[in-house]
Parts: structure tokens; sequence; C-alpha cells
């Protein structure tokens, strides 16, 4: 696949996978995906743990509220991973946050997950991004000190499923030209 657009536009959240296994070399690019990818100041804050233990993704899928969807994917996956981020370290200087908005790692999490999930993509691998889901037990269960925040988990494996594109709004529904307001 050459067209970036293209490939963008065919990955999907996938919730059910086959059961088989992720190739250790897969597992490292998706893993130098995350390592590659651009961060405030370079800090790189984030932390990845790969769970593999059963018994574990059964504790961490016990963290979930009502209804998730992606719910059973955290047992089904091969492979769960959890994106952490260390805070007060991305979007600071000198121990200060120089701009309103504070603590970056949220921003970096996400940009470190995007080039994980189309890194897998691009393997022929599913992902789904989950968040719904009691951050503080998922903490405890991983064993995070108290500077650092579980922010996502991402089941990753061989799809089992080929969803359908979600509907999208279109670009004049949320760009502007100059000023917010000046639609294009």
């Amino acid at each position: 696949m050459n067209d970036f657009s293209q490939f963008l536009k065919e990955r999907r959240s996938i919730r059910k996978f086959l059961d088989k296994p992720i190739e250790k070399e897969v597992e490292k690019e998706l893993l130098e995906a995350v390592r590659w990818s651009p961060s405030w100041a370079n800090t790189q804050c984030w932390e990845i743990i790969v769970v593999r233990d059963s018994e574990k993704r059964k504790e961490i899928q016990g963290a979930f509220f009502g209804k998730n969807p992606a719910i059973k994917a955290i047992i089904s996956a091969p492979l769960l991973f959890a994106f952490c981020g260390k805070k007060k370290m991305s979007g600071y200087y000198n121990n200060e946050a120089p701009t309103i908005l504070g603590d970056w790692f949220m921003y970096d999490l996400g940009i470190a997950t995007q080039s994980f999930c189309l890194c897998a993509h691009s393997k022929g691998l599913g992902t789904v991004i989950t968040g719904l889901f009691d951050h503080k037990k998922v903490e405890k269960i991983l064993n995070l000190p108290d500077d650092i925040n579980v922010v996502s988990l991402v089941p990753v494996g061989y799809p089992d499923q080929a969803p359908k594109p979600p509907k999208r709004k279109e670009l004049s529904s949320f760009v502007y030209n100059d000023f917010y307001g000046n639609k294009i």
C-alpha cells in the first residue's frame, strides 16, 4: 500500500481476533514505532507494558465499565499493550509548565499510540484503543508508581473481522480560514 491517505482510511478498530500468535520480530517493530514517535522536547514520556499473562488480563478486564465493546478483546487478543505516561515530564521546562495546557503526556501518548496502531495495521494486525475503564484499578494491577498514569490499553492481534468504515464529518464542518467561524 503506497498511498498513505488510503492506508489511513482502511485502518479500523478491531475487537475480534484470530487465535494466532504475534511474531516476536513484529512485536519489536510495533514498539519501535512508539520509540520513534515525536514528543514534546523529545521527552519520550511513555512507558509501555506488554501484558501476556492471562490471569493479569482477566484482572484488567474486571476494571472495564458496563458494556464496553472492547471488553472481550482484552482476553481474546494475543497481546495487550498498556500505554502509560510519566507525569510532569512532557510540557515542562525546569519543572514548570510554560503553556496553559500543563502536562502534555496525554498528547505525546496519543501520538505514540497512533504510530503503534498504524504500524500494526501495516503488518496486517488489528488494534482497538480502549480508555473506558477504572484507571486507578489498572494502575494498581500493573504496579505503576504514583508518577505514572495508564492512559490506554490496546489489544493487538490478527483480525477476525473487517468492520465497515464509520461515517466521518465533512471538512466544511470543522475547518476554518484565518479565524474561528470563517468556514472553508
